[in-house]
């Protein structure tokens, strides 16, 4: 097993037993429910948006380890961007995780920063709906949606 594929491991299974951000939020104004039914995956994320800006950020659910370590790395990295950069960051994350974005070179996923390390899922077609989940469900949320999010 390659480095990089030992640290991918160890990052999932760190943010699987710790999750950042895991808790219902009493003060959200955004809240969207997401639901993955390829495997049972259920997600709820809150937020706190104030003049454009995500002032705060978490998420609370049931799933894989990979469902919820990508909620949890993503809402350790969307506290406190804009709402433009939280669409932006969906974008470049879902071309990463489908391997969209290695058609254009090696480097995995531009402008994602330390959600490089999620890079490994677009390996494993079938964990790809586990890991966007959250990132579609977000992206429901900043637009103000009643509908569940779904990776469908």
């Amino acid at each position: 097993m390659s480095e990089l594929d030992e640290l991918y491991q160890e990052v999932i299974l760190d943010h699987n037993r710790s999750p950042r951000n895991y808790r219902a939020m009493a003060n959200a104004n955004r809240k969207a429910q997401g639901y993955n039914p390829l495997c049972g995956d259920h997600v709820t994320v809150y937020l706190d948006l104030e003049e454009g800006v995500i002032k705060d950020i978490s998420f609370q659910g049931s799933g894989c380890a990979i469902s919820k370590a990508s909620a949890s790395l993503m809402t350790a990295e969307l506290k406190g961007k804009t709402e433009a950069e939280a669409k932006e960051l969906f974008e470049n994350v879902h071309k990463m995780l489908t391997g969209e974005s290695n058609k254009n070179g090696p480097q995995g996923g531009r402008g994602v920063g330390k959600l490089t390390i999620l890079s490994g899922v677009c390996k494993f077609p079938a964990r790809v709906k586990c890991a966007s989940l959250a990132w579609h469900t977000v992206n429901s949320a900043l637009k103000g949606g009643e509908a569940v999010a779904s990776t469908e």
